[in-house]
């Protein structure tokens, strides 16, 4: 995040904004502006990426299910954006650490003995190891302890649009992302790699509520995909997985998609709308 930071420090705050005898390496100076990153970026990262994929991939169908909320989308929206703030804050204060240093983050390919091949391997184990993390995380959220209060808000989306993808508690959000952090403290990886993991997990978190549910026939194995994950919304205690249906099924909580089985959500508004025109036909016989 340091890269981020620098930029937007020499353009953006030191010549506009902050005095200019306060030092961009000031710890308090850093962290109010890793959370204006962070609180922007995200906002915007969030509105462009759902926005598109509501766009161009939502089926806008599923906006006539039976569990589709009244004004959902505008509620889903205005959810993230009121939680962006607070996630925000928590996440630019593990932001400051890896800025002062604290993370395995380098700067240089050069600065790792496996080279170019080792990035493809180090992106590999980020996304094996937030994957694994994410599970468990997601699953204890699901304890009755925790549930209604952190995490039951995401659940108020039962048939999600792209918009409900980062539509979380802000405590539930944050847990969620911890994994991402953990990683590069406890392993060495790229800065510029990071950045655009972190940005590629954003994307995924929208592409899993996009409600696209085709899949590849090979892929439908392995892949927790929007309609694993619709599954997951309608019936709570299935399919925590975030890229894999692996872990999933380690703990048993795996559920084959009813939308493969053409028993999905969409399945049911189609049935639906049939049944009422073929009503409406034999009343007018």
């Amino acid at each position: 995040m340091d890269i981020a930071l620098e930029y937007a420090d020499h353009y953006f705050f030191t010549p506009y904004i902050y005095p200019e005898n306060w030092p961009e390496s000031d710890v308090l100076r850093q962290f109010i502006s890793l959370n204006l990153i962070t609180d922007a970026g995200g906002a915007i990262m969030y509105l462009v990426c759902a926005s598109l994929s509501y766009i161009l991939i939502f089926d806008k169908r599923l906006l006539k299910h039976p569990q589709t909320l009244e004004n959902q989308v505008r509620k889903e929206i205005f959810y993230t954006l009121r939680s962006v703030p607070f996630m925000g804050f928590l996440t630019a204060a593990v932001f400051l650490m890896e800025v002062r240093g604290y993370s395995k983050l380098y700067d240089n390919i050069e600065d790792s003995k496996y080279g170019l091949p080792g990035q493809l391997v180090s992106a590999f184990c980020f996304i094996l190891f937030t994957d694994c993390l994410i599970y468990w995380i997601h699953r204890g959220l699901h304890h009755r302890l925790v549930y209604s209060t952190i995490h039951k808000p995401h659940h108020a989306w039962k048939v999600p649009t792209p918009y409900a993808s980062h539509a979380f508690h802000p405590i539930d959000g944050f847990l969620q992302s911890v994994p991402y952090h953990l990683y590069v403290f406890m392993f060495p990886m790229h800065k510029l790699l990071y950045l655009a993991l972190y940005v590629f997990v954003n994307i995924w978190t929208v592409s899993i509520h996009d409600g696209d549910f085709r899949v590849p026939d090979a892929l439908k194995p392995l892949i927790n995909g929007a309609a694993h994950h619709t599954d997951h919304h309608l019936h709570y205690t299935c399919n925590y997985g975030q890229y894999f249906t692996l872990w999933d099924r380690i703990g048993g909580s795996f559920r084959h998609p009813g939308a493969f089985d053409g028993c999905g959500p969409l399945e049911l508004v189609l049935k639906r709308e049939s049944s009422n025109v073929n009503d409406g036909h034999s009343k007018t016989d």
